[in-house]
């Protein structure tokens, strides 16, 4: 698949979001270590991380929805041969091993070709990707590009991944995900396999879990709590982002389906689009802002950006001879 530079259109886009767009960022509004610097705190502490991978069997599978927003449907039916699929969200600890056995540099690692940037100030195009980390005191933006952030340093230059093995690696750019589905000889799901996963068998469900967003009283998803976009209060037991498997899994045994980080496709957002398509919405979804932590909703994304919330899982396919 041939991959599209990012606009400039979609550079400026970073920095005003509508309840219909991409989540905003959180701003630095409290005095814990996430909102200084952007990192996670957890408050709770999380059961033994899943291995592996999941299957989702062979058959018939009711997807999309009418019921939000008209790019989720219609609600239609559409068949699979069956895969498995990560259990969770691909890992710093496991993107680790893939850069040191390949020496992978991401997209955001490298220096842009102000080629491809015509209407951009050279001076601004060096290695770096977006971050949340603008206060709305100082300006009201909600997303700023931050030279030096990258998956090894995913809250700008001084940050690390150190202590963060168990979380899910961010700031890969699909050429990125893509590279390392390649090395580990699976693949990026397209996103109706990835529909078809996160409903775990909840056919029509509003989440990944049934129909009520907490049931019982229960947090079933790292999403945003708080007056957004000022303050996170992590009531889920995470502010930012959560290792991966804290909360219960799906159906199929699959974990961080809703919320979290939001997940590559191999699916591009419409015919002739230069954008792909993520799903499962992110740490930074809010019930009145975004909701987009549920299986039908979409999002439009450029292929080579990356972000501080956006990362993904890998699918291996039945093959022919198997079925």
């Amino acid at each position: 698949m041939d991959v599209p530079r990012l606009t400039l259109g979609a550079l400026l886009a970073l920095t005003a979001c509508s309840p219909d767009g991409q989540d905003g960022a959180a701003s630095r509004g409290s005095a814990d270590r996430q909102a200084v610097s952007g990192e996670p705190v957890s408050q709770v502490e999380c059961a033994a991380i899943p291995t592996g991978q999941s299957s989702v069997p062979a058959g018939d599978y009711r997807v999309g929805t009418n019921a939000r927003r008209g790019e989720e449907g219609p609600p239609r039916r559409v068949a699979t041969d069956g895969f498995a699929i990560d259990s969770h969200e691909v890992t710093n600890a496991q993107f680790a091993d893939f850069v040191a056995d390949t020496g992978y540099v991401t997209v955001a690692e490298r220096t842009p070709d102000p080629a491809d940037y015509p209407e951009i100030d050279p001076a601004l195009l060096v290695p770096g990707s977006a971050v949340f980390g603008v206060s709305l005191e100082r300006g009201g933006f909600w997303w700023r590009f931050v030279p030096g952030a990258s998956w090894r340093a995913p809250y700008g230059p001084g940050s690390s991944i150190d202590g963060l093995d168990r979380h899910p690696v961010v700031h890969v750019a699909y050429e990125d995900a893509l590279a390392y589905a390649h090395w580990s000889q699976t693949d990026l799901p397209t996103e109706t396999e990835w529909e078809i996963a996160a409903r775990g068998g909840l056919e029509g469900a509003e989440y990944t879990w049934g129909d009520e967003f907490r049931p019982g009283g229960e947090w079933r998803a790292n999403t945003w709590q708080g007056p957004f976009p000022a303050i996170d209060i992590g009531e889920d037991g995470h502010q930012g982002l959560a290792p991966v498997g804290c909360y219960e899994p799906n159906g199929y045994g699959l974990y961080d389906m809703a919320g979290n980080v939001w997940e590559w496709t191999s699916t591009p957002f419409d015919t002739g689009s230069n954008t792909g398509t993520i799903r499962g919405g992110s740490y930074l979804c809010a019930p009145s802002y975004c909701a987009r932590f549920r299986p039908a909703a979409r999002q439009p994304q450029e292929w080579d950006f990356s972000a501080s919330h956006i990362g993904f899982r890998t699918i291996e396919r039945v093959s022919a001879e198997a079925g």
